[in-house]
């Protein structure tokens, strides 16, 4: 699938380059796919098969290493994960105990593999860890690497969120316990910052967001994110992209449109994103609904390109990704804003933050779809005023969240982590 957030460290990483970084990008789990150039690693550490079966079968660690080895190799592992693979939250509970056992558990092969390479082999400046679930290597690494390690936040409560009962506290407690092995914290949201703070540190009594839990803005790579905003299409074009998936809201937005629709017959909905194995039924429930807007209705697929993508947002005269959960990023709503293209988004998670930055779209109460599809009719009815959102908006997305912005405040970011004593732990 193409993962919000490996494109965006991938995009991180490359932005860095360019500003002069020496940037390794390192896989874990499964390689990563991008829609721009890969600057990923070839090497794969915590290979998902290996994980996998070490966390099923305890004695699978005893199988010799060059008998293992094999299975961690790119190809394979692409084979493997094109066919029918969950990544569902609520069948991985003891693998993600597994995982946060770290230097004790049973990936600890693996925590030790990953150590030497960071501390004894790269040994760079400044490590950064994409996600709180792959804390458990981090005490093994600050054993031989002396600099600051980072991890940075980006959905991992929605992952804790969906685990069964039986496996979230522990793996809450197990995580919180990790965590304070990390120097420090990234977000991409003052929401998201303040949200996870009191997941991870709930003890701490503290107003605002703790010294060592830092907001950077998004970035993304505007090549190919060109052209001027148009005046709306003919018919009017209500759009969605994002994966296909109950918590990005995709029923919410058929339910929604199906409505615009009746009152407005000339408009169409066009419907693109990754559909994993796991929502295929929702997914089909969702496109039954849909059937009885027949034309007016088109689901797209996931774009294969960036051009494709670009195309497809082009076509859209606003963007609506209606997300029951409190989105900690908004990736799609600034691609859609870099191609003039206006959004409307609940008034939750990290989207007031982003529209009040670009004033590129409206929000509306989250879960009131009547007030949706109000804030679309405004748009529709008022041309001139979708046109002024669409400008301010590619034109802030430019000015704020361009990857050239994003690795500027990085490296100030991680000039001053690694310039000064390291900071207390809460």
């Amino acid at each position: 699938m193409f993962c919000g957030s490996c494109m965006h460290d991938n995009t991180w990483a490359r932005a860095l380059m360019a500003h002069g970084a020496e940037v390794s990008l390192i896989p874990t789990y499964t390689p990563i796919r991008v829609d721009e150039a890969d600057v990923s690693s070839h090497h794969i550490f915590f290979g998902g098969i290996n994980v996998y079966l070490a966390s099923k079968w305890r004695w699978w660690r005893a199988v010799p290493t060059f008998a293992r080895r094999w299975l961690d190799h790119p190809a394979i592992i692409r084979w493997a994960t094109a066919k029918a693979v969950s990544n569902d939250a609520a069948k991985l509970g003891q693998l993600t105990l597994d995982m946060l056992a770290g230097e004790s558990g049973p990936q600890r092969e693996q925590v030790e593999e990953l150590a030497k390479f960071i501390g004894e082999q790269l040994r760079p400046d400044i490590v950064i860890f994409s996600n709180t679930l792959l804390a458990g290597a981090v005490r093994r690494i600050k054993q031989l690497f002396t600099g600051p390690v980072l991890c940075v936040l980006q959905g991992d409560d929605i992952f804790l969120d969906s685990l069964p009962d039986s496996h979230r506290e522990p793996v809450l407690q197990a995580l919180r316990d990790r965590a304070r092995d990390f120097d420090g914290f990234i977000t991409h949201s003052r929401y998201y910052a303040e949200h996870m703070q009191a997941m991870l540190f709930p003890n701490v009594e503290q107003v605002g967001i703790l010294p060592h839990v830092h907001v950077l803005p998004l970035g993304i790579d505007l090549t190919g994110h060109n052209g001027q905003p148009r005046l709306a299409g003919d018919p009017f074009t209500v759009g969605y992209f994002a994966r296909l998936c109950p918590e990005k809201g995709l029923h919410l937005l058929v339910e929604a449109f199906a409505r615009f629709h009746t009152q407005h017959p000339r408009t169409r909905l066009r419907i693109g994103g990754y559909l994993g194995e796991r929502d295929r039924l929702y997914f089909e429930h969702v496109r039954s609904q849909a059937a009885q807007l027949g034309p007016a209705c088109e689901f797209i697929g996931s774009p294969a390109s960036q051009a494709e993508k670009v195309e497809f947002l082009k076509s859209l005269d606003v963007l609506s990704v209606p997300t029951v959960y409190r989105e900690p990023k908004g990736l799609s709503i600034l691609e859609a804003l870099a191609n003039g293209v206006p959004v409307v988004q609940p008034a939750h998670g990290a989207f007031p933050e982003l529209l009040a930055a670009t004033q590129g779209g409206l929000l509306f109460e989250p879960g009131n779809l009547d007030d949706l599809v109000a804030k679309w009719e405004s748009l529709l009815r008022h041309p001139d005023e979708r046109m002024r959102l669409a400008i301010a908006g590619q034109t802030k997305v430019r000015e704020v969240y361009s990857s050239q912005a994003m690795a500027e405040y990085s490296w100030r970011l991680f000039d001053s982590l690694t310039r000064r004593p390291e900071a207390a732990h809460p």
